[in-house]
């Protein structure tokens, strides 16, 4: 759902994206840039990362939605504000409303995280839980700006927002002014157009990749059609860019600025949270973590992207991941690199045969997490026992040593 069309507001120009920086002076950080050594092997090229993951309320949102505040009549701010979201978003509202003195109400989804929903709070906004998805809690949201004159703060699709997040590239170019691509996150679209409206005026030379997940890809097909176009029931982990449908605004620009839009899969994802927190100590939610992933899909191999020419500049846009998530997104990381396995067999029920299946697993250096061991099953022979084993390994070539090491054993390996 938009929030106009493109031909209802003016162009977002640099020099908006320059007055959306003096008016963010003291209120957002300048976040840093953390060269990676680990990127830059990988990538083929110098790599770094703009940590919006570091900015107030953990993400780069603030920008955008304290710009569109501030830009409000008297008799809006009087009115208060209101705003939709599963988080982000509503962390940036609630902070901007608050140091502008303004009244804001947060529509979020049932579902969303308890620590978003009391960081909105913290914050000093209202919080309403409305809905499942983020589609109903939006319509809420609209409906009780009409009702009560609340000025609505979408999340993308205003100019004013899409000055407030160009004021990452502003920063991109002041800290790496060498840069040559710029890689990021691409849900409705306001960060990469807001970026791209600021780096393309000033370094036209620069190419801008926007990432989306594969499962939540609307640029790809609107871009082809020229026009946006809806996605039926968007899903991935990376909530932050989990958007149906492009904003009107951004698109023009993105159409017209971005070089091209790529995607990345789940399994990329959790491999570059994973990559960021253990060889760049940031914790990175899914989301801001898509640049990262879409260099790992570059780095060769079957199915790789286009290389990447340096220096790379990947925006780390948020750092907003639930804990519960995070752990669950670290495990399937861990196992799509093969240092997690789980595997199931089967084996004689007697005294001692356990002792001698983790003795072979000892053998070959297999760290055992968790052992489920089961003997009363209908499926299982008079004298069998099922076991599940969870094992923490090294890669893909020891999974693959594992399991060649169960069979010589004599074991029936299920899974």
């Amino acid at each position: 759902m938009s929030y106009g069309t493109a031909e209802s507001f003016p162009p977002v120009t640099l020099d908006d994206v320059r007055g959306a920086q003096k008016m963010l002076s003291g209120v957002a950080r300048v976040t840093a840039m953390e060269s990676s050594r680990h990127l830059s092997e990988l990538a083929g090229a110098p790599v770094l990362l703009k940590c919006e993951n570091l900015q107030r309320t953990g993400s780069f949102k603030l920008r955008g939605a304290y710009v569109r505040i501030a830009g409000l009549l008297p008799e809006e701010r009087a009115a208060g504000v209101v705003a939709a979201s599963a988080g982000n978003h509503a962390q940036g509202v609630a902070l901007a409303s608050q140091l502008l003195g303004v009244h804001a109400t947060v529509f979020m989804p049932k579902g969303a995280p308890l620590p978003k929903i009391s960081a909105t709070r913290g914050y000093g906004a209202e919080v309403r839980l409305h809905g499942q998805v983020v589609d109903e809690t939006l319509a809420a949201a609209q409906e009780y700006a009409a009702e009560t004159g609340a000025v609505f703060i979408h999340p993308f699709d205003h100019p004013d927002v899409i000055a407030g997040q160009g004021t990452v590239g502003l920063e991109i170019l002041e800290q790496c002014p060498q840069v040559r691509t710029i890689v990021v996150g691409v849900g409705g679209g306001g960060l990469a157009a807001g970026i791209a409206v600021a780096v393309k005026a000033l370094r036209p030379d620069v190419r801008i990749i926007g990432v989306q997940a594969a499962g939540s890809a609307a640029y790809p097909p609107s871009l082809a059609a020229g026009r946006p176009v809806a996605i039926g029931s968007p899903a991935t982990m990376a909530d932050g860019i989990r958007v149906g449908r492009p904003g009107d605004v951004p698109f023009g620009i993105v159409s017209e600025l971005v070089d091209e839009v790529r995607t990345v899969g789940e399994d990329q994802l959790s491999a570059a949270l994973l990559l960021l927190l253990e060889r760049a100590k940031l914790v990175v939610e899914p989301a801001g973590a898509s640049p990262v992933a879409a260099l790992l899909c570059a780095e060769g191999g079957e199915g790789a992207e286009e290389a990447f020419e340096g220096p790379v500049v990947a925006v780390l846009s948020g750092g907003n991941v639930d804990p519960v998530l995070l752990q669950r997104v670290l495990r399937h990381g861990m196992a799509a690199q093969g240092r997690y396995l789980a595997v199931t067999l089967r084996l004689t029920d007697r005294p001692g045969a356990l002792a001698t299946l983790l003795g072979v697993l000892s053998a070959v250096d297999a760290n055992v997490l968790d052992v489920s061991h089961v003997r009363t099953d209908p499926r299982l022979g008079l004298t069998e026992a099922e076991v599940e084993l969870h094992l923490e390994t090294k890669g893909q070539a020891h999974c693959a040593e594992v399991g060649q090491a169960l069979r010589e054993a004599g074991y029936t390996v299920i899974v």
